[in-house]
């Protein structure tokens, strides 16, 4: 870092604000690398690069651990007016997630060498089909800790994400008849909701007492069958979106899938099919790692009180990422995260500031535990 440049809260909030003006939904992240590129060479980071799909990596301080914090440039479409009011700063992005990313921005700017090497990473596409983090993932980075920013709340750290599982469930019956002559034919859409309710509630049973985190869901998204108003369908096809929890996987899942889908087609005296869209792991990262450790001490050196830890129902780049890479990932940041995607969105201040001095914290408690495991 230049001698002469000296980071002020001010300069913190200034730089969200410019990120804040620069409209930058999925795959349209060109004016936001620019600027961050921009803002790594005057805090002294080393090797600033583009990568092939537009992901900007660049590198602070010299040693061990190797931490990645990986926050991503783009926004959901809406533009939200930029604006101060009070402690509040608005804008798209604000929440979800920019002011996540230049936190970690600043936060990877304290370290000096000697003191564990920083790869800062603002990623393309995270809203759209993950194109970034997908690229990325296939590389061997040699990273030990890797941080997503999204806004969780200062006291709150994710360390687990559902897995996921959509399926298209096919249910075919023999033939169509008349709208006027339905006795003549079974009806496609009529037995999928049947199919459809019994596959839901044969997937969701036994989970009485479970948290939200811990739930598996079967949540029907789509449907589509019929090809006239006035003929009964022959066929009708149903989106599956299933939430996994850390103590299942997705292949026990699938198992389970695919012999209910029999039962019920037998039963039922109809056709049914299916087949896999998505297919994502679960990911937790462990309580006593060092990454969670050294946030629950960065957290309370701010906060003065320790941090919840939080199992989210969503999935997210973090699973992805941590089952490839086989390492400890968790998901933090200022911000509300149900500011996210909202028509005015919104960040405190305040929140963000504490947000930077608390993952500075823990970056220098996770320096000392990692060195302290590796004795």
């Amino acid at each position: 870092m230049n001698t002469h440049f000296t980071v002020t809260p001010n300069f913190e909030v200034k730089t969200l604000e410019k990120a804040l003006r620069l409209y930058t939904p999925s795959l349209s992240e060109k004016p936001m690398t620019d600027f961050l590129a921009g803002k790594c060479d005057d805090l002294g980071f080393d090797d600033i690069q583009i990568d092939e799909v537009g992901n900007l990596i660049a590198k602070k301080g010299t040693g061990s651990p190797k931490i990645m914090l990986c926050g991503h440039m783009d926004v959901v479409p809406g533009k939200v007016k930029v604006r101060k009011e009070g402690d509040l700063l608005y804008g798209r992005g604000a929440s979800d997630a920019k002011a996540p990313l230049i936190a970690m921005l600043f936060a990877a700017a304290s370290i000096q060498n000697n003191n564990g090497t920083i790869i800062f990473v603002a990623a393309v596409d995270e809203e759209g089909s993950a194109t970034g983090i997908k690229y990325l993932v296939k590389k061997n980075m040699g990273i030990d800790y890797a941080i997503f920013g999204e806004p969780s709340g200062v006291k709150q750290v994710t360390i687990a994400y559902k897995g996921r599982l959509a399926i298209n469930l096919k249910v075919s019956v023999e033939d169509s008849s008349h709208a006027s002559a339905p006795w003549l034919s079974k009806n496609a859409i009529q037995e999928s909701m049947i199919f459809a309710k019994e596959l839901k509630e044969g997937l969701e049973v036994g989970q009485d007492g479970k948290t939200k985190g811990m739930l598996l869901t079967a949540t029907i998204t789509e449907i589509k069958g019929g090809i006239s108003h006035n003929v009964t369908p022959k066929e009708c096809e149903t989106t599956f979106d299933i939430r996994i929890p850390v103590d299942m996987n997705c292949k026990s899942t699938e198992q389970k899938i695919a012999m209910l889908v029999k039962e019920i087609a037998e039963k039922r005296g109809v056709e049914a099919f299916y087949s896999i869209l998505d297919e994502t792991e679960p990911f937790e990262a462990a309580h006593n790692s060092p990454l969670v450790r050294a946030f629950t001490l960065g957290i309370i050196d701010i906060e003065h009180s320790r941090p919840t830890l939080i199992r989210k129902t969503g999935t997210g780049d973090m699973n992805v990422l941590g089952n490839q890479w086989k390492i400890p990932v968790v998901t933090y940041g200022p911000g509300d995260p149900h500011e996210a995607h909202t028509i005015d969105e919104k960040v405190s201040i305040d929140e963000f500031l504490r947000g930077i001095e608390i993952l500075k914290k823990t970056l220098q408690h996770l320096k000392r535990l990692h060195d302290k495991k590796m004795r």
